[in-house]
């Protein structure tokens, strides 16, 4: 069954300045994600559909959903692209055709594929939708570039373990955009070749069946004894999440295209959090690069969203062993997504929030928005719509109306201090 998703204020929501270059590409599990990625900065938004994508547990979305969220991207000038990028077996292309004849219907601007077959497909019978190399092709050199460029692809989305200098090779070498991740989980195999998921469990990560198996806990074994036995915890084997945010000089002066962050499967919060910081720290650079400075404030933004320890991947070094995580690692978050504002009253000071998480008065609360807005206060007194006064909010997506220190808007973040 389709399911719509609407949230209020979205008429007074729209149009704001944008710069051409470099693209600020963010994940979209769900519509209601699409939504809040466009509303805090992002150029594009990378989705799933229902078939040919590799996150079957994100909330893919219908081709109706698609609709909808190419009209709501444009009221920004944002775009929608699709992740198509399975390694298809026999069965798989069967209808491949006519699912990308809908996306192109539907307003969709690119297909990411990784499959020569899909690529085929696409550019004969969709020609309208861009094709764009997936990074589960490993791209890693400018010869490999400038083959997919060949063969009429304008945009090549490198593997994860690209560097910097190869990076800058390919630019000079090769006229081509090219899409690079920039924060967000890494995979501890090499991008696109993992075949732990297929031999543990039967599931195909090149076609979205990834159990996230270097997540799982391990047992060591030495001359046939258990270390795990002897004492030792047991040991993960996951990579720590890249975070390029102190680096975005670099990446522009590399001449990368758009700048990619990875998280379908993550919160609205998440994905507006680093959105944001990330919009400000491109637009500050674009605007006057001689007398750009990081600002500590995008650095603590990043912080705030839900990350595991943070490295700069391949960009600058190989990672080694202490670039992986091993044992459970110390939550560095120290916010919770609390409500999501949906009207404000400016006569009374009183906004009107949906609540995703508890909270009471008393506790101390943190508000954002787009472009950096933000501010901290205490709950005070708050009642549900009828007016009735409340010690806690803890029914899911109940309405609660507060008094806030500063005008908030729609779409604005409520978060939680914890700890």
């Amino acid at each position: 069954m389709t399911h719509t998703v609407t949230l209020e204020g979205e008429s007074r929501l729209g149009k704001r300045q944008r710069l051409a270059k470099p693209e600020l590409l963010a994940p979209a599990g769900s519509l209601e994600k699409l939504k809040f990625a466009v509303h805090y900065g992002a150029d594009a938004v990378y989705i799933g559909g229902q078939q040919y994508g590799l996150r079957s547990n994100a909330d893919n979305f219908s081709f109706e959903e698609m609709r909808e969220g190419v009209e709501f991207a444009a009221k920004y000038g944002a775009k929608v692209f699709v992740a198509t990028n399975i390694y298809a077996h026999q069965e798989d292309l069967a209808g491949v055709a006519d699912y990308l004849r809908e996306l192109e219907k539907a307003g969709i601007a690119a297909i990411i594929a990784a499959d020569p077959a899909i690529v085929e497909v696409a550019m004969k019978a969709a020609p309208k939708l861009e094709v764009h190399l997936s990074t589960q092709q490993s791209t890693m050199n400018w010869q490999a570039v400038e083959f997919w460029k060949e063969e009429g692809l304008p945009r090549v989305v490198l593997a994860r373990e690209t560097t910097m200098d190869e990076i800058r090779e390919m630019k000079n070498r090769v006229e081509i955009e090219l899409e690079v991740f920039i924060h967000g989980a890494m995979c501890s195999s090499v991008s696109g070749r993992c075949v732990l998921s297929n031999h543990f469990t039967d599931r195909d990560s090149n076609r979205g069946g990834c159990c996230q198996s270097c997540r799982w806990k391990y047992d060591l074994h030495a001359d046939e004894q258990s270390v795990s036995e002897a004492g030792q915890n047991l040991f993960t084997m996951g990579s720590k999440d890249l975070c390029m945010i102190q680096h975005v000089p670099d990446l522009i002066d590399a001449g990368v295209d758009s700048f990619k962050i990875e998280g379908r499967m993550k919160s609205i919060h998440y994905v507006a959090s680093v959105v944001n910081a990330y919009r400000q720290a491109i637009d500050a650079y674009m605007e006057d690069p001689e007398h750009y400075e990081l600002r500590q404030e995008w650095v603590d933004e990043i912080g705030k969203a839900a990350n595991r320890p943070l490295n700069t991947g391949f960009f600058y070094t190989v990672p080694g062993a202490e670039e992986h995580i091993y044992e459970a690692e110390e939550k560095p978050a120290p916010y919770d997504f609390a409500a999501i504002v949906t009207d404000y009253d400016e006569a009374t000071g009183i906004a009107t929030v949906q609540q995703r998480s508890p909270f009471r008065p008393g506790m101390e609360v943190e508000f954002i928005g787009p472009g950096g807005r933000q501010f901290k206060q205490q709950v005070g007194e708050m009642t549900d719509e009828e007016g009735n006064a409340l010690t806690v909010a803890r029914h899911p997506l109940q309405r609660i109306r507060l008094a806030v220190a500063q005008p908030v808007q729609p779409l604005d973040l409520m978060r939680k201090r914890i700890g």
